[in-house]
């Protein structure tokens, strides 16, 4: 019997079903906060900080299991947590003065940002093609602000333009994020990074806690159930994204998440009752397609993508056996193995 075309085999479902489930996380955090904001709880470092604290117990707990020592500098992961928390806390900031729709359409601009600082640090190359729709997605993002700005009769916050500016610093801090934990990723394992970054997200989260907002704050059930939400959904899209990585790789990823913004303007209508300005359909339809021309390959570039990833599933392996066998002395492992990146694309 021959082979199931590419587009019938299991592993293209699997990958599309996850890149979904993700979408929908990512559209759930942002619909959490709103929540939170809208019954008055203002606490963004508090909503990160179950999170982290999740991060560092089950992967924290795997890396002790396995008894393995740091293969890269705690002060590397110390840096990544403050990037990290502070992206988080910029983000959700913004949903206090801008709508949800903008905030997930406007956490786009991460893509360009993490394009420009592996090329410049990481020295990733980028053809045109890609270049193009970079620039037709930071087009539709235009459009997301021109419409805030003057569509002052829709309910889009106290002060749309605030918010806005507030997730254009938000996405740029998650890029520098996601291309130091690429970095990192190289150097180390996944199981790690996340146990490190999940250690230190909560020491930082901890120690700049909003505690007068959190004592002030009446909690009820429908407080607590979005604080709570939020932090489940941001470990499982911690936990899910490397798994997409290995079976479809990035691109699938990045055309998964951007149906949470389609996701976003559903909840706007039907939850908040609200009316969606026309511009960003025209936005999310820009969007779209700059992300469709950028994440396009041609066969070539396909092939090398999938020996790339099948490659570092067995170097990954390997490694594991080899970290099983060979004891581990106080000063770490006797050398350090490249990982492919598991680092989120666009929060």
């Amino acid at each position: 019997m021959a082979p199931p075309a590419r587009w019938l085999r299991r592993e293209v479902f699997v990958g599309l079903a996850l890149g979904q489930f993700v979408s929908l996380l990512i559209t759930s955090t942002g619909f959490s906060s709103s929540e939170l904001v809208r019954r008055g709880v203002n606490a963004p470092t508090s909503q990160s900080l179950l999170n982290y604290i999740l991060l560092a117990l089950v992967y924290g707990g795997t890396l002790i299991y396995k008894r393995r020592n740091l293969t890269t500098k705690w002060y590397y992961y110390l840096i990544l947590g403050i990037i990290d928390v502070e992206a988080n806390y910029i983000v959700v900031k913004a949903y206090q003065y801008t709508s949800l729709t903008s905030v997930m359409l406007l956490d786009c601009w991460s893509i360009p940002c993490v394009i420009f600082l592996t090329w410049i640090f990481l020295k990733t190359k980028y053809g045109l093609r890609k270049l193009i729709g970079v620039g037709v997605c930071v087009a539709g993002l235009i459009l997301v602000v021109f419409s805030d700005v003057h569509a002052s009769d829709r309910a889009k916050g106290p002060n749309p333009l605030k918010g806005d500016l507030l997730v254009f610093g938000g996405a740029t801090l998650y890029a520098i994020s996601n291309v130091t934990e690429e970095y990192l990723v190289k150097k180390s394992s996944r199981v790690e990074v996340m146990a490190m970054l999940g250690v230190f997200g909560a020491i930082i989260s901890e120690s700049i806690l909003e505690r007068q907002e959190l004592r002030s704050t009446h909690w009820n059930a429908g407080a607590i159930l979005p604080f709570i939400g939020f932090a489940v959904a941001m470990f499982l899209f911690y936990s899910t994204v490397p798994i997409i990585l290995k079976i479809c790789g990035a691109t699938m990823l990045n055309l998964s998440l951007l149906t949470s913004d389609m996701w976003a303007v559903l909840i706007r209508i039907f939850a908040y009752h609200e009316k969606v300005d026309w511009m960003y359909f025209v936005a999310f339809a820009g969007t779209a397609i700059g992300l469709i021309i950028y994440s396009y390959k041609g066969s070539k570039e396909a092939a090398e993508d999938t020996a790339q990833v099948t490659g570092a599933m067995d170097e990954e392996a390997a490694m594991e056996n080899h970290m099983a066998r060979v004891p581990v002395g106080d000063d770490g492992p006797a050398s350090n193995k490249d990982f492919p990146s598991a680092a989120t694309a666009s929060r």
